[in-house]
Parts: structure tokens; C-alpha cells; sequence
């Protein structure tokens, strides 16, 4: 009896401290492990992988034959007003910020054709999320939810729809504009990114998946800011908000919002076998695409004649490069500001105006806000020697 009771004891005691154990576990800090700046490389971009064998899909881009696209609508509105609030101390509950965002998300479909590799005509749809800018039936979305579609349609929060036609976009930041003629639209309100800090509460709604019944919320906070992605080998996308709040396939081109009901970044970006990692484009950057788009229908940048190709480690080693980072010539445009004055291929840029280009992403966001006619000194490493030219910008040819 005494060796049973023994037993039970003993059995007690170590129950007691199993439990102990996993009741503590929260006591020791997990973190992603990342800092700012830090360059991650992504397989695919929300919505860009390849199509699937089935008829319908989430905001997926597809080839599609010459089929005319609805006509280009040159907008006339003014600029639209982001309206901001700065001060922190008039929070919402979440439930109130979506009851505040959500009249102002809209569920975009779009619907192609696509050839298979049997020649036959393969009807394909596809599933996003926009954001109202204005009264006038300006929407925000990204570029690739709408890319290459031959028809878009919006539904609105009251189940109202409306055919859109497109005001402009643009791939390089994964932005588009277009626009329905509806009556009775609720803009979204918009703060500013340059206010955000680390660890702020942030919600993403939008379509996830497409799914029935209204838009999908979910939310998390600012994980990081001021993050690169590589999205391929001559594309990265910068300045990006790092969040965990739930991003899938649907939500691209839906709203992120702070705690007010304020759009401060664009939902694009999910990474492949990731655990809760998702980016959305700084509103801050949008703002600047946007207000070109609605003044002449496309993105003015200043163009330097190269085609651009992110520096890597195995670049670096064959080259004998004294840097890691920066934006090597694969190309070099003849007759345009590269190549009269002097660059060449396998030059890799580094600096333009004095600013660091470290990759793709930073030659871009240069060039949208320096354009044509503007003087711009180049830093540049030739075998394994730093040099510097002087040119001008020219516009980008069409």
C-alpha cells in the first residue's frame, strides 16, 4: 500500500510540473528576427502565381488574347484629399474603425481569356479589393488584380454593382486606378504612413478568397517598417509596412488602416510558406502614383536608358565588387542619358544625387520623384573602381 501511495505521489509531482512547464512557456520571447531595411525574397507577389488549371481564381494575372480592353478613362478629378489625422489619442474600437472603413471597400472581379496549350479558349476570373477615393468613383487597387483583365467589375458594400473601366496604373509599384459611375459612394479617409511606429494596431479588410457575405477582417499590428522585397531578379518592392495581420489571395488592393479607420498602406503582398507575414505599400508612396494617375492617366519618371538587374552575391564575387548591394547595367538603351553619357554594361550604379541605390526598388523610387530634364550625378563602380558622371533624365518612351 505504502509503494502505491508512493506511486500516486510521485506521479502528482511530475504532472505538477509538466503543467508548470507549458503554462511558462510564454516567458520566453519569439520574434521574427528582422530588422529594418531587411531585403526578404519572395517566390510569388499576392495574386501573381501561375494560373491555375481550374476556371476561376483569386486575383490571378493571365495572358489573354487581343481582346479590346474598355476604354482609357482620362480622369479630370482634382487630387484627391488624404485627409489625416496626426494625433494618436482618438482610437476606435476595432469594431468601430471597420463599421468606419468597411462602406468604403469595394470586391473587384475581373474576367479574361486565356488560350491553353491546346489553342482553346479558357474563360478565367479573378477576385481583389479596392479602396473609394472620391465621390466622383475613383478606386485604388493594385495593378495586379486588374492586369491583363478584359472586363472589371466593382460591387460595392450595399451589393450595388458597376462596370469600371481603367484610369491608368503601374506595374513598377503595383498601383491602378479605375473608376465607376455610381451614385452615393463613401471615400475612405486616410492617414499617414510617416506616422506609424512599430507594434501599432493595424486592420486589413478585404475579399479574402472571394468568399460571400462582405469583406473578411483580421488584426494584428506593425511588425516592421521600411521593408524590401525581391520579387524577381529586375523588380523589388521598398518602404514596404511589415504586418501580421491575415493577408490572403482577394485581399490585395484592400486597405490597411490604423486604429482610427485611416487607409495607411495597400494590401499586395503575401510571402509563400510564411507564418503570419504580409506587406502592404505605404500610403505616403501611394499618394504621390495616385495623384499622377488621376491627373494624366499614367506615371511620369525620369528614365535613365539601362535596364536594371539587382546586384547578388554571385554578381559581387564575379565582379569584384567592393559593395553588396546596388543596381547593375544589364542593358544600356541606345541614345538615351546612360548611354551618351558613357555608362556600360556590367557598370553598377550606387548612388544617384549622393542617395544610396541599393537595389532595383531604390532606382525606382528615385526616378518617380526626379523627372525628366532632371540633373542627376551617378556613382558607379567599373572594375572594381568608383566613378562619377553627370547626366540628364529623359522620358520614358511609350
Amino acid at each position: 500500500m505504502i509503494k502505491i501511495t508512493l506511486a500516486i505521489a510521485l506521479s502528482l509531482l511530475l504532472v505538477n510540473f509538466a503543467c508548470y512547464r507549458v503554462e511558462n512557456t510564454d516567458q520566453f520571447p519569439v520574434g521574427d528576427g528582422l530588422t529594418s531595411k531587411t531585403e526578404t525574397h519572395v517566390t510569388s507577389v499576392d495574386g501573381a502565381q501561375s494560373l491555375p488549371s481550374t476556371s476561376e481564381s483569386v486575383e490571378t494575372p493571365v495572358s489573354v488574347t487581343q481582346i479590346p480592353l474598355p476604354p482609357l478613362v482620362t480622369s479630370t478629378s482634382a487630387p484627391v484629399d488624404f485627409i489625416s489625422v496626426s494625433s494618436h489619442d482618438d482610437s476606435m474600437t476595432t469594431v468601430e474603425a471597420v463599421r468606419e472603413l468597411e462602406p468604403s471597400v469595394v470586391q473587384i472581379s475581373t474576367d479574361s481569356v486565356a488560350i491553353s496549350l491546346y489553342n482553346q479558349i479558357v474563360p478565367q476570373t479573378g477576385v481583389g479589393s479596392g479602396i473609394i477615393l472620391d465621390k466622383a468613383g475613383n478606386i485604388l487597387t493594385n495593378n495586379h488584380v486588374i492586369e491583363g483583365a478584359d472586363y472589371v467589375t466593382v460591387t460595392l458594400s450595399d451589393g450595388r454593382s458597376y462596370p469600371a473601366n481603367l484610369v491608368g496604373s503601374d506595374s513598377i509599384t503595383d498601383l491602378a486606378v479605375i473608376k465607376i459611375a455610381a451614385a452615393k459612394l463613401t471615400p475612405a479617409k486616410f492617414g499617414k504612413s510617416s506616422n506609424l511606429e512599430v507594434g501599432e494596431d493595424v486592420i486589413a479588410v478585404g475579399h479574402a478568397l472571394g468568399l460571400k457575405g462582405g469583406p473578411t477582417v483580421s488584426k494584428g499590428v506593425v511588425s516592421a517598417l521600411d521593408r524590401t522585397i525581391q520579387t524577381d531578379a529586375q523588380k523589388a518592392m521598398v518602404d514596404l509596412i511589415q504586418t501580421d495581420a491575415s493577408i490572403n489571395p482577394g485581399n490585395s488592393g484592400g486597405p490597411l488602416a490604423n486604429s482610427r479607420g485611416e487607409v495607411i498602406g495597400i494590401n499586395t503582398a503575401i510571402i509563400n510558406d510564411s507564418n503570419g507575414i504580409g506587406f502592404a505599400i505605404n500610403i505616403d508612396d501611394a499618394n504621390v502614383v495616385v495623384d499622377q494617375i488621376l491627373r494624366s492617366g499614367y506615371v511620369m519618371r525620369g528614365f535613365l536608358g539601362i535596364t536594371p538587374f539587382n546586384v547578388t552575391d554571385s554578381i559581387r564575387k564575379q565582379l569584384n565588387l567592393p559593395v553588396a548591394d546596388g543596381v547593375i547595367i544589364a542593358g544600356v538603351v541606345k541614345g538615351f542619358p546612360a548611354d551618351e553619357s558613357g555608362l556600360l554594361t556590367e557598370d553598377v550604379i550606387v548612388m544617384l544625387n549622393k542617395a544610396a541605390i541599393e537595389n532595383s526598388g531604390d532606382l525606382s523610387k528615385f526616378l518617380l520623384n526626379n523627372p525628366p530634364g532632371s540633373s542627376v550625378e551617378v556613382s558607379f563602380y567599373r572594375n572594381g573602381e568608383l566613378r562619377k558622371v553627370e547626366l540628364v533624365l529623359a522620358d520614358k518612351p511609350n
